[in-house]
C-alpha cells in the first residue's frame, strides 16, 4: 500500500483502526516530497523536518488523551500567499522573499493551531496571484505531473501539482478568477471556490479584494466537502465575513442527483472552447442524465462580458492593494537610490515581476481621473448584470454546468509571451468571481495528450451542497481516480 495515494478520509479511517499512525503518514509524504520535488517544483517553502517533529508531538498528545482537532497529525499543504507565523510568505514574489509574517491567518489557524494539522510547506503560485500558468514566480516553474512539458495552470499551480503528485493528501489554494479550478482541472483533481464570504480572508494577501476567496484542492470531492466544513464561518476579523453558521458539508453526499435540474449555458461551448473538451463534457452530461438529473441548454448572453469586466475590476483593486509594497514599510527594498521617489520607484521596478506590474498599471490607469466613468465604473455596472443574470437562471436551475478551462494544460512558454491569450485561460472561471458564487471543478475525462480535462459545476450564493453532491455523485459513476493517474512523462505529442 502506498500510503501517498489514499485520500484524506481513506488515511483518517486507517487510523481510527490503527493501521497507520501519524508519524507512518508523515514520514510517507516527506518521502514522496524528497522523491518528486527536484522534478515538479511545487514548493517554495518545505516544512518537512518539522512537520515529523510536529508528528510526534501529536501521537505523545494523543496518548495523553488531550483533546485534538478530529483530523490532528494529517499533513496539508499551503498556497503561499496565506500568512503563517514564522514561516516566510512570499507571495512567489521578489517583492516578499524574505517576509515572515507575525501572525496566522483564519483558515491557517483553523487548519493548523485549532485541527492540529501538519504543515508540509508553502506552495508555489504565480505571483502575487496573477496568472493562469504558475509561470510568473519569481523562484521557479512548477511542473504539470502529467506531463513535465507543460504547466499545472495558476494561480494556485504548486498547490494543484502538489496534490495530484501526492507529495501532500489536500491542500488550500486562493480563487480570484479560477485560480483553485483552473489549475485543478488541468491537473486532473478536484477545486472548489466557495460562495464569496463563506471562509475568512484574514491573513490572506489581497490581490482583488472584492473577488478573492480561499478554497480547497483534493483528491476527491469528499475531501473537499471534509475541509470546506473545517474552514467555512463567520470571522469578526473579515468585515466581508457572511454570518453564516457551521455545517458539515459531508452530510450533502447523498450520491443521488434524481431531479436536479442543470443549465447548460450555450455560450460556454461555442468558438475558442477546444473540442476534445466539449465532447468530455457533453459525455459528462449524458451521465448526469443517466443518472435522473434533468439538463436543459440555457443562454448566459452576459458571460461575453464577464472577462473585460473582470480584468478591469481585478486590475484596480490590484492596484490599489499593492500600493503597501513601496520599499519602505516592508517588503523588498532596493539598494539604488539618492532620495525617497529613488526608493519608491526602484523599489517597485525591482520587486515586482512583468506581470504584476502590467495589472497595477492597468489597473491604475481605469482609476484614474477621465477614465473612471468610462472603465471602472461601467465595469461594475455589468457586474450588476452578471451577477442578475446569473439570478434569473437558479430561478430555473439547481446547478449550471460548464467547462472548467477552454483548453487542456499548455506548454511552458505557448501562452506566457502573449498576455492576452493567457487571460482567455479564465474565460469560463471568471463569471463565477464577479458573482461571488461558488464553483467546483472535478475531472471527466482525458485528451489525446494524455492531459486531464475539467467540468465546472455553477450553484447558487451559499448552496455548496448541491454542486459538492452533485460532484460527488459523478465522482462515483465514473471512478476518475482508479482510472487515470498522472505519468510524470518528460513531454508529451503537441
Amino acid at each position: 500500500m502506498d500510503i501517498t495515494e489514499l485520500t484524506v478520509h481513506e488515511l483518517k479511517d486507517k487510523l481510527d483502526k490503527k493501521e497507520l499512525t501519524i508519524t507512518e503518514i508523515t514520514k510517507a509524504y516527506v518521502d514522496r516530497i524528497k522523491e518528486k520535488e527536484p522534478e515538479i517544483e511545487a514548493f517554495i517553502t518545505e516544512l518537512t523536518s518539522e512537520a515529523i517533529k510536529k508528528s510526534e508531538e501529536i501521537e505523545k498528545r494523543i496518548d495523553n488523551n488531550e483533546k485534538l482537532g478530529e483530523y490532528a497529525g494529517i499533513p496539508i499543504g499551503l498556497k503561499d500567499n496565506m500568512c503563517t507565523k514564522g514561516i516566510k510568505t512570499t507571495c512567489a514574489s521578489r517583492m516578499l522573499e524574505n517576509f515572515i509574517s507575525p501572525y496566522d491567518g483564519t483558515v491557517v489557524d483553523k487548519v493548523i493551531n485549532q485541527e492540529n494539522m501538519i504543515n508540509l510547506g508553502k506552495l508555489n503560485m504565480d505571483e502575487f496571484a496573477m496568472g493562469s500558468s504558475t509561470e510568473s514566480s519569481y523562484f521557479k516553474k512548477t511542473k504539470n505531473p502529467w506531463d513535465l512539458s507543460r504547466v499545472p495552470g495558476g494561480s494556485s499551480g504548486g498547490t494543484a501539482a502538489a496534490v495530484v503528485a501526492n507529495m501532500v493528501p489536500w491542500a488550500l489554494g486562493s480563487d480570484t478568477g479560477g485560480s483553485i479550478r483552473q489549475p485543478a482541472s488541468l491537473c486532473g483533481v478536484v477545486g472548489l471556490k466557495p460562495t464569496y464570504g463563506l471562509v475568512s480572508r484574514y491573513g490572506l494577501v489581497a490581490f482583488a479584494s472584492s473577488l478573492d476567496q480561499i478554497g480547497p484542492i483534493t483528491k476527491d470531492v469528499k475531501d473537499a466537502a471534509i475541509l470546506l466544513s473545517m474552514i467555512a464561518g463567520h470571522d469578526k476579523k473579515d468585515s466581508t465575513s457572511a454570518n453564516i453558521s457551521k455545517k458539515d458539508y459531508t452530510k450533502a453526499l447523498t450520491n443521488n442527483v434524481k431531479g436536479l435540474k442543470i443549465g447548460v449555458p450555450k455560450e460556454f461551448f461555442g468558438e475558442g472552447i477546444n473540442e476534445e473538451v466539449k465532447e468530455a463534457l457533453n459525455k459528462a452530461i449524458e451521465k448526469y442524465k443517466e443518472l435522473g438529473a434533468i439538463v436543459e441548454e440555457t443562454s448566459l448572453d452576459i458571460a461575453q462580458y464577464a472577462l473585460a469586466t473582470y480584468y478591469i475590476i481585478a486590475c484596480a483593486e490590484a492596484s490599489s492593494n499593492l500600493g503597501r509594497f513601496d520599499g519602505i514599510r516592508y517588503g523588498y527594498r532596493t539598494k539604488n537610490f539618492e532620495n525617497l521617489k529613488d526608493i519608491y520607484i526602484n523599489s517597485r521596478s525591482e520587486g515586482f515581476g512583468a506581470e504584476v506590474k502590467r495589472r497595477v498599471i492597468l489597473g491604475t490607469y481605469v482609476l484614474s481621473s477621465g477614465y473612471y466613468d468610462a472603465y471602472y465604473k461601467k465595469a461594475q455596472q455589468v457586474r450588476t448584470l452578471v451577477k442578475n443574470k446569473f439570478e434569473t437562471e437558479f430561478e430555473k436551475y439547481d446547478m449550471i454546468l460548464t467547462p472548467t478551462s477552454p483548453v487542456t494544460a499548455f506548454k511552458f512558454g505557448e501562452k506566457s509571451e502573449n498576455p492576452l491569450e493567457m487571460y482567455l485561460s479564465d474565460i469560463c472561471t471568471v463569471s463565477v468571481n464577479i458573482a461571488g458564487l461558488p464553483g467546483l471543478s472535478i475531472p471527466c475525462g482525458i485528451d489525446k495528450n494524455g492531459m486531464p480535462i475539467g467540468m465546472q459545476l455553477i450553484g447558487k450564493p451559499f448552496d455548496e451542497e448541491t454542486i459538492l453532491n452533485a460532484g460527488y455523485t459523478y465522482e462515483q459513476a465514473t471512478n476518475f481516480r482508479e482510472n487515470y493517474k498522472p505519468t510524470f512523462r518528460k513531454g508529451g505529442n503537441s
